[in-house]
């Protein structure tokens, strides 16, 4: 990434390689630096003699001469969501033990990813090298659920390691080298589902340090280059065309240059393409992210408390998930299915040469807009890409944006909201986020809002009333998409940031692989 502005350049830093390998040994055999065991609660339970009903926890604790028990009791260790405790106990050929709790239950792949997490915080806090994951239960989980179950905790402990200190001056190595997951399950099956992890968790990571980046270094020009490299990284698979703005005006494209028009940065159109390596293509896909890499609100500029301007170079969270599902898919390489990743890339400044509020503008497929609002930006960028998508002869499109507050209102900060005329893709894309275990909740698009939308002067406006802000914006893009293709709208203003800890998440990578895949033959 090239500077332009404050003599920024982020560090070149190199993400620490894991080895992970899935093994079936007594958890008293291993040796290393931390053996973490996940419990649920009902593990936690004790006999008469306080002793752990558990096999594993009970074998552990023999060995320990009774100190795993005493330890947890005196820790008030119950096996609750959320709370962990690491020990450093003679008599294993561990030198520490972590329980980490896993709640009531533990069957889908959210709680086990957390349970990675969690391992990948006790290894940081201690600086362990070498570490050992293991259910307490894991009898009850089926082969395919023991598999799922290693990839969710491999995926979790490369997410968990993750910081990103590009920016800051100092920053020390996570010291972790290799993870066994003991208990569930070996041989190829176990390896691939562990390798398509790492695959996986690596996109998310891309994808939460290009949001990262800020705006004087992610300019429009070098999002495209990230995107450009993606291609030429995996050229067997993936190609790059990168549109001008000569172009994008060629293609009529009124409605993106529009907002892109007062920048000094000029605007790039992202257009990567996956074919899959060999045989026939049985699905044609879209993937189109909002790309907006600062959004100032333009004429409507972002002000009062709650605009959240400081972190706007996150508008283009969109174009993060599409361009790391390209990373992921070009690592995986599916086969059967052609996928567009697209991105009308640009910034919503302030200048002499932008767009005014009462500016009639012109889409790609001939319809006007009024913009009452230069700051409702994202729907008039997305509106000239989406129907670039259609043009590719695709029979889905999915598009991600961070494109209201009103959706964060209604679902608050961890939930994407989704809209879409068609059940079957819902299905789809629902069955896929249950397998990445990202959360979407599925909106009205009530026909009824349009009403809002109408312009005396023009075929519509770009923004309605403060009602129902999430479902008109829905609503709008709407209007740029071919009846005949299924369409999906996922609004992901929320989960794209996480305001606690003031980074990106990476929200919606490991959905969008997911749904691909269920597309592969």
């Amino acid at each position: 990434m090239a500077h332009t502005l404050g003599l920024t350049q982020p560090a070149n830093i190199e993400h620490p390689k894991i080895s992970f390998a899935a093994k079936e040994i007594d958890v008293a055999e291993w040796k290393g630096d931390i053996l973490a065991v996940g419990v649920i609660e009902k593990d936690m339970a004790k006999d008469e003699n306080s002793k752990f009903r558990n096999s594993v926890l009970k074998k552990l604790d023999g060995l320990l001469g009774g100190l795993l028990a005493e330890a947890s009791s005196e820790e008030d260790f119950t096996g609750k969501a959320g709370q962990s405790t690491v020990l450093r106990l003679p008599g294993l050929g561990s030198k520490r033990v972590g329980l980490i709790g896993l709640g009531k239950s533990a069957s889908f792949p959210a709680s086990f990813r957390r349970l990675g997490e969690a391992v990948a915080a006790a290894a940081k806090n201690v600086q362990a090298g070498s570490v050992a994951v293991v259910l307490a239960s894991s009898e009850g989980l089926s082969h395919e659920s023991k598999l799922s179950a290693a990839s969710a905790i491999a995926s979790g402990m490369v997410l968990g390691v993750h910081e990103d200190k590009r920016y800051k001056s100092e920053s020390k190595k996570p010291q972790l080298k290799s993870v066994d997951i003991l208990g569930l399950g070996t041989g190829p099956e176990s390896e691939k589902k562990l390798k398509y992890a790492e695959d996986v968790s690596s996109a998310i990571i891309f994808g939460r340090e290009i949001v990262n980046s800020p705006a004087n270094v992610l300019t429009p020009a070098a999002l495209a280059a990230e995107a450009s490299r993606i291609a030429s990284l995996y050229s067997d698979v993936l190609s790059a065309n990168i549109l001008t703005a000569e172009q994008c005006k060629e293609l009529k494209m009124g409605s993106y240059l529009g907002v892109a028009a007062a920048s000094a940065n000029p605007p790039h159109f992202i257009h990567l393409c996956y074919k899959p390596p060999s045989g026939s293509i049985k699905a044609k896909l879209a993937l189109v992210g909002k790309g907006l890499t600062f959004d100032s609100g333009g004429y409507n500029i972002k002000t009062g408390s709650g605009c959240s301007i400081d972190i706007m170079k996150t508008d283009m969270g969109g174009s993060a998930a599409v361009l790391g599902a390209a990373k992921a898919l070009g690592q995986i390489k599916p086969p059967g299915v052609e996928v567009h990743f697209i991105v009308a890339s640009c910034e919503n400044m302030i200048s002499g040469t932008g767009m005014r509020p009462g500016d009639i503008i012109t889409a790609s497929n001939g319809k006007t807009i009024e913009v009452n609002n230069t700051d409702a930006e994202g729907r008039l960028t997305l509106a000239d890409a989406l129907v670039y998508a259609c043009n590719q002869g695709v029979d889905k499109v999915v598009d991600l944006a961070t494109l209201t507050g009103a959706c964060i209102v209604a679902l608050g900060p961890s939930i994407a909201g989704v809209f879409t005329p068609s059940d079957d893709l819902a299905k789809e894309v629902f069955e896929a986020s249950e397998v990445s275990g990202e959360k979407l909740w599925r909106m009205p698009l009530e026909e009824s809002y349009w009403e809002s939308m109408k312009s005396g002067v023009a075929d519509m406006v770009n923004t309605g009333g403060r009602q129902g802000g999430a479902i008109t914006a829905a609503l709008f893009l709407k209007q740029f998409v071919d009846e005949k293709v299924q369409w999906m709208h996922i609004d992901l203003a929320g989960p794209v940031w996480n305001d606690k800890k003031r980074v990106a998440t990476g929200f919606g990578i490991a959905t969008l692989v997911e749904w691909v895949l269920k597309n592969s033959s």
